[in-house]
């Protein structure tokens, strides 16, 4: 699975590197694109946590840029710090200090409310926990992301079930969570989480509790979703074997990167 999904990653990079023809009119160079806007930028953050009297720093300086359409991972061991920067990447907590911008607006300087409210509107999150309503079936989870983004209920059916069959559960729609896999469970979520379209996902450890089958395919509907929904997808993980498929990782050690 892994293998044949790193294989199509590299004839969409090739497709994307070959020339761009330029009309007369056109002085941009072929090798000299447009330079895309970030879809979020951290700039400098910082994180620190009273405890016990004493300071404790988790963040040290981080910048990161998330550019659309990309799968990105943030590799580390449990107190990275890689959990806490995606908490504030999506407005879930502030930094002691640093900025961080999402579609060019200040998200750090915005109260809970309007945080709130952007993660209701344009932000998805998926949980190594699953956070689906026991006593709902697939169809009505994945519904109710809707219902809480006040999407028009006019548009509920036709995006539900075009969610549930980009995951490949399209005949799963009508179980209940206990009815499923670890993994069905999980593309669930996924569902879940991009129903009422935002912009980016972030995804705490989603690989962390499958097997390296459910994995795979987990790893396999999150580069059809930034193919196919032009989603950026954010994500940690300490799983080595599945870093081939993002586009970028980031290692963290002691809340700092340390490579790219």
């Amino acid at each position: 699975m892994l293998t044949w999904m790193r294989r199509n990653r590299s004839s969409a990079v090739e497709e994307a590197e070959k020339p761009v023809e330029t009309g007369p009119g056109d002085s941009r160079s072929a090798s000299d694109p447009a330079p895309a806007k970030p879809l979020l930028s951290v700039r400098n953050v910082e994180r620190s946590f009273d405890v016990g009297g004493q300071k404790l720093r988790v963040l040290k300086g981080i910048n990161l840029d998330l550019y659309p359409g990309q799968l990105v991972m943030l590799r580390g061991r449990s107190g990275s710090g890689k959990t806490t920067l995606m908490n504030m990447m999506g407005g879930l907590d502030v930094p002691t200090a640093g900025e961080i911008y999402f579609h060019g607006n200040p998200l750090h300087e915005w109260n809970d409310d309007k945080r709130t409210e952007v993660r209701r509107r344009d932000i998805g999150f998926i949980f190594q926990a699953y956070a689906l309503m026991p006593l709902l079936s697939a169809y009505e989870n994945v519904e109710l992301s809707l219902r809480m983004a006040n999407a028009p209920r006019s548009e509920w059916k036709n995006r539900v079930t075009s969610c549930l069959e980009l995951v490949g559960l399209a005949k799963r729609m009508h179980h209940r969570p206990f009815e499923l896999s670890g993994g069905e469970q999980q593309r669930v979520a996924i569902a879940k989480s991009m129903a009422h379209r935002p912009s980016l996902l972030l995804a705490d450890e989603p690989t962390a509790e499958l097997d390296s089958q459910m994995a795979a395919q987990v790893m396999a509907v999150f580069r059809e979703i930034v193919a196919k929904e032009n989603v950026t997808i954010c994500m940690t993980t300490h799983d080595p074997t599945i870093l081939e498929v993002a586009d970028h990782v980031y290692e963290m050690v002691d809340g700092v990167f340390v490579s790219k």
